[in-house]
Parts: C-alpha cells; sequence; structure tokens
C-alpha cells in the first residue's frame, strides 16, 4: 500500500466544523499528519513522486451512505455490486450501508455472509451490510439478531414493510437493546399510507392521484419513539420528510432518547410539483412533499435536529418505471447525484459544507460504529476530491449504474466528484 501526499486543497472537515487550505498526509490506508499548505516536497517523511496536487479543490471523508439497495441476490439485471460500486466510487461515496430488502431477504447469516463476500470481490468501496429486523420483512418473528451481528450486520431494518404489530416490533427492540444493536425504522402508518403515490393536497387532487397525508409519518414516528422510550433501544429514522413530524424529533432527543433521524436528498432538493405530469421518475417513497416540507428538512439539516443525508438509492428497470404513476414502482438512483445535488443547498446559501459533510460522512459514520467520516490523523484515507462549481447537465445515461431512474436528467447541476480514494488507493479518478 503505498504512501500518498495530497497538497493544495481545500480540507472540509466535519469534526472541527472548518474549511482550511492544506495538505494530507497518508501512510498505510490511514492519514497519518494533516499539514499547512505549503509543503517541503523534499521532505524525506513524504513519498517521492506519489503527490496529488488538488488545484485548490475540497478533499473531504468519503461519503457513508446508509440505505443503499443493491439487488443482489435476486435482481441483478437492476443493480450489482460491481456496478452499485463503480456508481457510488464515481459519486465520492467510500461506503455503502446496503439495505436488506433484496429477493431472497438478507435474514440470516447465510445470506448476509454472501451480501459481504460478494461486495469484497466486486465493489471497490466498503461495504456495510444492514440485515432484516424480521424474516422475510414480514413482521411476525424477529431474526436471530445474535447471530447475524456476528456475521456483520451493522443495523436492523425492515425497511418499508412496517412492522404493525406492536407487540413484535417491542420484543424485537428489547432483544436489540439487550445486545447494543441499533434498529432503524420506517416512520409510516401502513394502513394510512398503503396505496399513496403522491402526497395529499391540491396538486394531488388535479392529478386524480392516491394520496397520503404527511401525518401517516408522524403517527408512525410517534409510535417508533413511545416503543424506543418503553425498550430503551438504540434507534435511527431512515427518513423524515414532512415537517410536522420534526417536533416529535425534537420531543425525544430532547428527553434524551437514544434516537437519530435522515433524510434522503431528494426530500432535499425536490418538491411534489416536479412530479408534473405523471413523471415517474419522481415517484419515490415516501412521496415528495411541499415547498414548505423540503425547506423545513433543509433548516433541520443545517440545525442538526437531522443527523443524517442519504442517497436512499433504489434502482429500478425501465419496465417498472414506464407504467401509469399509480402503477410504476417507487425508487431512484442516487449514489452518483448525491453529492452534486448536495451542492444545490450549498450554492442556495443554507448549508455550508462542514455541515453537509456532518451530515453526509461524519454522524453515519458515529451512528453505525464505523472508523470513517473524519478528517483527522488515525482515520481510515477514505477520501473524496471534489469540484462544488463545476457545473455540467445530467445525462442519465452516463450513469453507471445498471438502472438509470434518476429524477435529475436533463438538469444543470454543478458540483463534480475529480478523484475518489478508499484506504489510501485511488478507485475513481475523473477522466
Amino acid at each position: 500500500m503505498a504512501d500518498l501526499l495530497l497538497t493544495n486543497a481545500r480540507l472540509i472537515d466535519p469534526e472541527a466544523g472548518t474549511e482550511t487550505f492544506g495538505s494530507v498526509l497518508v501512510k498505510d490506508g490511514r492519514i497519518n499528519e494533516i499539514l499547512p499548505q505549503d509543503v517541503d516536497l523534499n521532505d524525506k517523511r513524504f513519498p517521492a513522486g506519489n503527490v496529488v496536487d488538488c488545484g485548490g479543490k475540497c478533499l473531504a471523508p468519503g461519503i457513508i451512505d446508509i440505505g443503499v439497495k443493491v439487488c443482489e441476490p435476486g435482481e441483478r439485471h437492476k443493480e450489482s455490486f460491481r456496478t452499485a460500486g463503480l456508481a457510488a466510487a464515481a459519486g465520492g461515496v467510500t461506503t455503502m450501508v446496503t439495505r436488506p430488502d433484496t429477493i431472497p431477504t438478507i435474514d440470516t447469516p447465510e445470506t448476509l455472509e454472501f451480501t459481504k463476500r460478494r461486495g469484497a470481490e466486486m465493489a471497490p468501496v466498503r461495504i456495510a451490510p444492514m440485515a432484516a429486523l424480521t424474516k422475510e420483512r414480514a413482521g411476525r418473528e424477529m431474526v436471530e439478531m445474535g447471530f447475524l451481528m456476528d456475521a456483520g450486520a451493522v443495523a436492523f431494518s425492515d425497511g418499508d414493510n412496517v412492522v404493525a404489530d406492536n407487540k413484535v416490533l417491542s420484543r424485537a427492540m428489547t432483544y436489540a437493546r439487550s445486545l447494543g444493536a441499533l434498529v432503524m425504522g420506517h416512520p409510516q402508518d401502513p394502513v394510512l399510507s398503503k396505496g399513496g403515490a403522491v402526497t395529499s393536497g391540491k396538486f394531488a387532487s388535479l392529478r386524480g392521484l392516491p394520496a397520503v397525508s404527511p401525518m401517516a409519518e408522524r403517527m408512525g414516528l410517534e409510535r417508533d419513539l413511545a416503543l424506543v422510550e418503553m425498550t430503551g433501544v438504540r434507534y435511527h429514522a431512515d427518513q423524515i420528510s414532512s415537517a410536522v413530524s420534526l417536533p416529535v424529533l425534537e420531543r425525544a432527543k430532547a428527553q434524551g432518547l437514544d434516537v437519530t433521524a435522515g433524510v434522503s436528498i431528494h426530500h432535499l432538493t425536490l418538491n411534489e410539483l416536479d412530479v408534473g405530469d405523471y413523471r415517474t421518475f419522481f415517484k419515490v417513497k415516501p412521496p415528495l412533499r411541499s415547498e414548505d416540507d423540503r425547506v423545513a428538512m433543509v433548516e433541520a439539516v443545517a440545525s442538526g435536529l437531522i443527523d443524517v443525508i442519504c442517497s436512499m438509492h433504489t434502482p429500478q428497470d425501465e419496465e417498472s418505471k414506464r407504467l401509469p404513476f399509480e402503477e410504476a414502482a417507487s425508487g431512484a438512483v442516487a449514489l452518483e447525484t448525491l453529492l452534486p445535488a448536495a451542492m444545490r443547498l450549498l450554492h442556495a446559501g443554507a448549508i455550508d459544507l462542514p455541515t453537509l459533510w456532518r451530515a453526509l460522512s461524519l454522524n453515519p459514520a458515529k451512528r453505525l460504529g464505523l472508523a470513517g467520516g473524519r478528517l483527522s490523523a488515525g482515520a481510515p484515507a477514505d477520501l473524496v476530491l471534489f469540484d462544488p462549481d463545476a457545473p455540467f447537465v445530467m445525462d442519465r445515461e452516463t450513469l453507471k449504474s445498471k438502472s438509470k431512474n434518476t429524477p435529475f436528467d436533463g438538469q444543470r447541476m454543478q458540483g463534480r466528484v475529480l478523484r475518489t480514494f478508499v484506504g489510501g488507493e485511488e478507485i475513481y479518478a475523473r477522466a
């Protein structure tokens, strides 16, 4: 593993909350030292011939993306570990925290081992797999959490298959509490939200689409947090998307509950009107919300009330999306668009870069107990070099993901990943 010196960089440190110009020395796959901008390249500490001039561009910890769906096993025609890994590297994502909603479900040590092995063989980025909370995500019987943790599960979630039986969920949370395991919930009342394709309101009525009230999210969150209070489990809400949920989250944190929350990049940068004339690439779960909700989510990330920004990368093939809006599959690919979409928040003056990277990298690492997410001596040299100002027009056909279902197709964007490093090794360089 070669040593590396990255010089003339604009260092984004989410832990210190700073942007400074400097250099980073990498040894044995880890950050060895943070140095001033001007360094003597003849210093014997530095690797001769293995120096990268960053040209004043931004150097930050690699993104740790919670909730990536890789469709192996079962649906490799939508996404494989190889294509997801290439997409992640091109997007500055150095760790994919993968979801268990595959076919079959990741609910046994054997299927989890397959995920880890396949990811290690095929993907250039790190893989941190989640496991299901209940067998087959059916909400009836909890999985063997202890064995799955021993096999490497970093969290437990049934995803958007919300466990409706409170007794089953409370037992699973109690058992997870005894193991110190993290439970990830999808805040949504399963009955009220069933069949909803868009958010209720005037726009949904005009389009004649089945809708769901944001209150379904608040009700689901309140139920989950009541059980968290009862069991004392470590809990993460995968996606908060509506303003009515924020006071509930704030109250839980004020009570001292071990609770964090995330939001998808789509709910930070798009709103319900983007659906336009039934554009199915904008159909996600939960559905896009009002502009007031979007602004509230951005403010919640800026204040730290919402801890994590994720891509919620969900590949769907053309056949699943080229259907009437109500019947089309939910979800969008976002590994490659996560960073440029996040730059919209920067250029709007809503969030600075250290705050963004706190939510994209540091907080996910801390919540999952991972070593990355930091720009400090001793941390893994998982890094992304990017130009936050580089303009381009998104063309979905250029995406490295096997599926191309992005809502940003044809949109003008800013922010390009230039290089990505994992353990000090370059895994992506923009041509």
